[in-house]
């Protein structure tokens, strides 16, 4: 009888993210993904240790294509800006694996070399060393938190969505003048939060970015 398929570690990454495509991190298993390979779990843990580990290797995979072809261009505000638009490209093509990497982050190759062209371009900055750490550690955060935000409301179904935005609907424009004034007073133009995602994230990243260099210039 032949034995068992010895699947790489390319083949258990490829089937993973598949996986992830149709379910979530807190549903995802070891057990069901070898279900999936046809095979059985202890084979998965030669090439991972924990569950952990295999979704911080899927997410970096992600970080990977987006960097795929990246140049360094412009000043630090446009290469701090056109890498985290890359970012956003890339997990709104995979919007479930966006939750995996603000949870768990990573930290392959394709984290890495985010972390180098952050740091790299916070440097170019004129922010003092001793700055570029925090300011690096907003940055990230800002990002990551916008990404899965977004990836979040990119998962729900037309018909959820459409129940989302009647519910929206029935809370704004029914909302009671006399409790919430300002609320009723701005019912006709409060959007949800699904309108206009890609200018709120500009705004938002552009506003930190802003600040920094507000702390350069001073120290000029």
């Amino acid at each position: 009888m032949a034995g068992r398929r010895r699947w790489s570690t390319e083949e258990i990454l490829d089937a993973a993210a598949e996986l992830l495509r149709t379910s979530d991190a807190d549903s995802f298993s070891v057990r069901k993904l070898a279900a999936a390979l046809g095979t059985d779990s202890s084979s998965l843990y030669r090439h991972f240790r924990s569950k952990t580990e295999l979704l911080r290797a899927v997410a970096d995979r992600i970080l990977l294509a987006a960097m795929d072809g990246y140049r360094a261009e412009g000043d630090w505000k446009q290469r701090i800006t056109a890498l985290a638009l890359r970012l956003r490209e890339a997990f709104g093509r995979q919007p479930q694996l966006a939750a995996v990497w603000g949870r768990y982050a990573s930290s392959g190759t394709g984290s890495r070399m985010v972390m180098e062209e952050v740091l790299q371009a916070l440097r170019a900055s004129g922010l003092p060393d001793e700055e570029i750490p925090v300011r690096y550690h907003r940055i990230a955060v800002l990002i990551a938190a916008l990404i899965a935000s977004e990836a979040g409301g990119s998962t729900v179904g037309p018909e959820e969505h459409e129940q989302g935005m009647e519910l929206f609907r029935v809370a704004v424009l029914g909302a009671d003048p006399e409790r919430f004034p300002a609320l009723a007073h701005f019912a006709r133009d409060v959007r949800p939060l699904g309108a206009d995602r890609r200018a709120a994230f500009e705004e938002l990243l552009e506003a930190q970015l802003h600040q920094i260099e507000g702390v350069v210039r001073a120290r000029q």
